[in-house]
């Protein structure tokens, strides 16, 4: 098994009487794909922020790539790339010249074209930011966060914006960097990306997580699968926890009775599902 990236114990953190965060704890190996889904107001925001040392904690332990975000030192920063939920660049730079101050940052970054080829703005290399509409801002984004070849690499909401297309190419890079045995961390709504890109998933309710595990323990260990088939004419729809028996029993009894399970279809939870489920407490 591979070394933890981040390691996280009893994570506490109260604004005024609120509790956003009521003592979480969770490891992500190095080279993983980790998620952290949750409603707004869950806690993500407040726990990446943490990790990425903009924000202290008030209690637990952390470890991030062996630091302490909240020394927030100079090693640290060298070996972690962050996108943002919103960032404010200055407008009149072009996108070549943003991506050449953020690489002045460190001592080892990544050629600035190659990047920019990367996250999809080559035919943007020499127009203003403010030129730029919002996914193509989003992937200006997620070009700052590469240009240091960094270690561990935090996605907080990082396809907002884009079309399916982009997205596409947005997670094609997203696996890449887990080829390169990059550690991601990424927050996001969007479900079917969690479901496609994450190793592991984390779901947040109301600052605790209320389950872990990767895509397919969580969809196999909730909710019922759904069987239909028609019947002499009619629909009909077996819901179970048990799909592997109930079909064994139903294609029996199709074979016994000479006939076929017409219209046979099985739908097993999807993530979204399951989160659904999750975060409404049930």
């Amino acid at each position: 098994m591979s070394a933890a990236a981040i390691s996280v114990t009893d994570l506490r953190k109260s604004y005024g009487d609120f509790q956003a965060l009521r003592g979480i704890g969770f490891d992500i190996r190095e080279g993983e794909v980790f998620g952290l889904l949750g409603p707004n107001g869950a806690g993500k925001t407040t726990t990446v922020e943490i990790l990425e040392g903009y924000r202290r904690r008030d209690t637990g332990s952390i470890e991030v790539l062996g630091f302490d975000p909240q020394r927030f030192e100079i090693g640290f920063r060298e070996r972690i790339g962050v996108v943002l939920q919103q960032s404010q660049l200055l407008p009149n730079l072009t996108v070549a010249e943003t991506h050449r101050i953020f690489a002045g940052y460190y001592e080892q970054p990544r050629d600035i074209d190659e990047v920019i080829q990367l996250v999809g703005l080559a035919e943007k290399r020499d127009a203003r930011v403010r030129t730029l509409s919002g996914g193509q801002k989003r992937r200006l984004d997620l070009g700052l966060a590469l240009v240091g070849d960094p270690d561990l690499v935090f996605l907080d909401e990082p396809t907002t914006g884009f079309d399916p297309a982009a997205r596409r190419i947005a997670w094609d890079m997203i696996r890449s960097l887990r080829s390169l045995g990059k550690t991601v961390l990424l927050t996001t709504h969007y479900l079917d990306e969690a479901q496609e890109l994450c190793d592991r998933v984390a779901v947040l309710r109301e600052g605790l997580i209320v389950r872990i595990g990767t895509p397919a323990e969580l969809r196999g260990t909730s909710l019922e699968t759904e069987i239909r088939y028609r019947k002499d004419g009619q629909d009909v729809v077996v819901r179970t926890l048990e799909p592997t028996r109930v079909l064994s029993e139903l294609t029996a009894e199709a074979l016994a009775a000479g006939r076929e399970l017409e219209g046979l279809e099985v739908r097993r939870p999807t993530l979204e599902d399951v989160y659904l489920e999750l975060v409404a407490g049930e």
